[in-house]
């Protein structure tokens, strides 16, 4: 348990918040993330035919989320002195939820392509900043803990998304898949301007 008899409150300059409610709030952006990496795939088909595209067409709809991650991943630590980290993150999440809806609604193949990118930029950004964050909320001998909680995001995410995409796919369409990111993005999206601190020696100080 992440919790002991001493119950460590978040340094987040709120009184009394609980670490618990900090790890919840960042493990939902971080799920968001990584379950979209791989729900998108059991939906290619159904993708394919309704927006008229061939399958080796609509298959850049995975591989260009990927590559947005990578793309921003090594930007993350100068962006987050630029912005400070709440900020930061929170503008992340703001991304991936305003995007999750616009490829929702994405009315051509080239148009879902240019949103799953602009979604891939929000979702690369966000664990490497939920973790980052994670490590200031927990004291040093909660780390390891607090890791391994957090780490289930990361195996979870994968072996979950295929499941529920299909899910959605069979019983909502394939829209579905990117819409249902919009209610959690907006509750962490709200945790993150509550709970989260911004520390000031991530702050930008010069060119």
């Amino acid at each position: 348990m992440l919790a002991s008899n001493s119950k460590p409150k978040a340094n987040t300059g709120i009184k009394d918040v609980p670490t618990w409610l900090i790890l919840v709030t960042i493990m939902t952006g971080t799920l968001m993330a990584i379950i979209d990496s791989s729900i998108v795939n059991v939906a290619l088909t159904n993708i394919s035919g309704n927006l008229g595209a061939s399958t080796d067409e609509v298959s850049s709809i995975s591989t260009v989320y990927i590559l947005a991650n990578v793309i921003i991943m090594p930007l993350n630590g100068y962006l987050t002195a630029l912005m400070g980290r709440k900020w930061y993150y929170t503008a992340s999440l703001i991304l991936f939820t305003i995007s999750s809806f616009l490829c929702g609604i994405a009315w051509s193949l080239p148009a879902l392509v240019f949103f799953r990118i602009i979604q891939g930029l929000g979702g690369g950004t966000l664990m490497p900043t939920a973790q980052s964050i994670l490590f200031e909320t927990f004291p040093k001998e909660k780390h390891g803990q607090a890791m391994a909680v957090f780490g289930l995001a990361a195996m979870v995410g994968p072996a979950v998304g295929p499941t529920l995409g299909g899910w959605l796919v069979d019983s909502y369409g394939w829209r579905m898949i990117f819409n249902i990111n919009i209610l959690p993005g907006i509750i962490a999206t709200t945790l993150t301007l509550l709970f989260i601190r911004n520390p000031d020696y991530v702050k930008k100080t010069g060119r």
